[in-house]
This record gives C-alpha cells, sequence and structure tokens, in this order.
C-alpha cells in the first residue's frame, strides 16, 4: 500500500454492493394493490354562480351562525311577512291552466290532480322559505326559490288570466297586481341573501374573524337601497306597461280623434307597446347617465353633509 493512502474495506463489510440500479419489474411485483380511490379522482361538485349570487357566496352544506343580531332579526321578520305576500299574490296570479301538471292530469282523466299539484308546490316553497329563513338554511331557500319560480310557468294560453276571479277586472289594477308581485319575488330574493350575507359578516366580527369600520353605516345604507330600489323600479315598470294609456293621454292635449283611435289600437296593447314603453323609459335612463345626474346628487348630499 502506497505511503498516504488508507483502507476503505471496512466501509463496506456487510453491505451488498450493486453495479447498478434495483430492478423495477421485480419491484413492480412486490407493490401490493390498493383499491382505495385517490382523492384527486373524485370530481367537484360546482354550483353555478348565478345561483350561487343570490347569497352572495358559495353555498354550503351547512354553516354555523351565532345568534342572529337585531339587524338579522329585522330580515327575517321582513323576508317572512315579503314572503306571505308573494304566495298570495302568487296564487292570485298563476292559474292552474296551461301549466304542464295541468295537462298531465287532463291526459289521466283526473283534472282535481292538477289543481292538487298546483296547490303542493306553492305550500312547499313557502314551507322551504319559512325555514330556510329562520335556520338560515341555504339548502331550503334554494328550494323555495325553485317552487315559486316553477309554479309561474305556464307553456299554452291563449288569454290573459288569473288564479282568482275576484281580481279585478281594470287594467291598471290588474298591471299593478303583476307589478306588485313582481317587486315582492325580486324583494324575496335580496332579503334571504341579505339575511345569509349578514350572517356570516356578524359572526365573523363576533369571532375576532375581521374587524369592520362603520358597520352601522353599511346597515343604514342597505336599508336604504331597500326602500328606494324597488320604488324606482316599480314607478319604471308601471309606466313601461300602462304606455298605452300614456301615449294617448298626451296626444289628447292636440287631438281628441287622434287619442281615442290610439286608445283603441292593438299595437299598443300588445308587445309593440310594451317594447315602445321600454325604449322611452331607457331614453329618459340614459338621458339622465348623460347629464351625470348620479354624480350630481352625490356632490350634492356630500355638500348637505
Amino acid at each position: 500500500m502506497a505511503d498516504g493512502t488508507q483502507d476503505t474495506s471496512h466501509l463496506y463489510e456487510g453491505k451488498t454492493v450493486r453495479s447498478a440500479a434495483p430492478s423495477r419489474k421485480k419491484a413492480a411485483g412486490r407493490l401490493k394493490s390498493s383499491t382505495e380511490i385517490p382523492k384527486d379522482a373524485i370530481p367537484e361538485i360546482h354550483v353555478p354562480s348565478w345561483i350561487e349570487s343570490f347569497f352572495g357566496g358559495p353555498i354550503v352544506s351547512s354553516m354555523k351562525f351565532l345568534p342572529a343580531n337585531k339587524t338579522v332579526s329585522t330580515l327575517q321578520i321582513a323576508s317572512a311577512g315579503v314572503l306571505l305576500l308573494l304566495s298570495f299574490l302568487t296564487y292570485v296570479i298563476t292559474p292552474v291552466s296551461g301549466t304542464a301538471w295541468f295537462t298531465i292530469a287532463n291526459i289521466v282523466g283526473m283534472t282535481f290532480l292538477g289543481g292538487l299539484i298546483h296547490i303542493l308546490i306553492l305550500v312547499v316553497g313557502l314551507i322551504g322559505g319559512i325555514y330556510g329563513i329562520f335556520q338560515r338554511d341555504q339548502r331550503a331557500l334554494l328550494v323555495s326559490y325553485v317552487m315559486l319560480l316553477l309554479i309561474t310557468l305556464r307553456f299554452a294560453g291563449s288569454k290573459v288570466e288569473f288564479g282568482l276571479n275576484m281580481v279585478p277586472e281594470n287594467e291598471i289594477a290588474q298591471k299593478v297586481l303583476l307589478i306588485l308581485y313582481a317587486l315582492f319575488l325580486v324583494m324575496y330574493f335580496e332579503l334571504t341573501s341579505g339575511i345569509i350575507r349578514f350572517s356570516m359578516l356578524d359572526t365573523s366580527i363576533r369571532t375576532g374573524e375581521v374587524y369592520v369600520m362603520g358597520e352601522g353605516k353599511i346597515i343604514s345604507q342597505y336599508n336604504r337601497a331597500i326602500g328606494i330600489t324597488p320604488a324606482i323600479a316599480g314607478l319604471v315598470a308601471l309606466i313601461t306597461l300602462l304606455i298605452n294609456l300614456i301615449i294617448p293621454a298626451i296626444v289628447g292635449i292636440f287631438d281628441d280623434v287622434a287619442a281615442n283611435r290610439l286608445s283603441e289600437s292593438v299595437e299598443l296593447t300588445s308587445v309593440y307597446g310594451v317594447a315602445l314603453g321600454t325604449a322611452m323609459v331607457f331614453t329618459v335612463v340614459a338621458a339622465a347617465f348623460a347629464i351625470n345626474l348620479p354624480l350630481r346628487i352625490q356632490k350634492m348630499r356630500e355638500k348637505q353633509n
């Protein structure tokens, strides 16, 4: 052995030295098979975004909230009241005739079955909504939404028809009922989604997860919007649907004969009249934005404050 060299044979005593990597084929034969499904192989269920938008966030199977505070309790009471009125208006303006279950009942020769299914759908929507409101259950609210929308679907009908004979024959009164139904339906969606959103916010604040400045100001602005927005939407819808009365009244200032002809015109009472009313409403709205009316109102409020 040359000077300066060391014997390293003791490092390999009792060990097997290979000149190549272990055989993968032999290793594969010794591996045990598993019947477990990999977690990444299970597909995820995605709820459509338009459904989640009702609640202001993703829908979960269960969510724990702290006891409702004053804001949430107020929204719950308001939602329950709106749901009761909405259910009554839904029963008034939606007849069973023209629906799919009405047709099926006539085919099987059991006409009463159509009305029974009609009432059952409405009752499920009402009970599901009440349960979802006070238990703050998103799944029950979703069932209520679907039932209240499903009952209004009519697939056949040759004329305007209501569920009760007690509805007045006055055209203005009938259209006001339709507008009220639409407003209460949208208000029901908004108030119930507000219950979930404010419950999540209140739970996060009280558990110390987040800190929100000006919570009272946020709530007051939300309450103000809840009152103002439906009023404006109802006025716009009323103008649109009553365009067949508004235009003859304007023309009557200059020519009574032409006003009478317009009031008896079929076009103004059909979809053409609704389209004309919609165009006029959007023209007014576009003019308001053209003069930057929202910014002017905001500056006026800032000066007052």
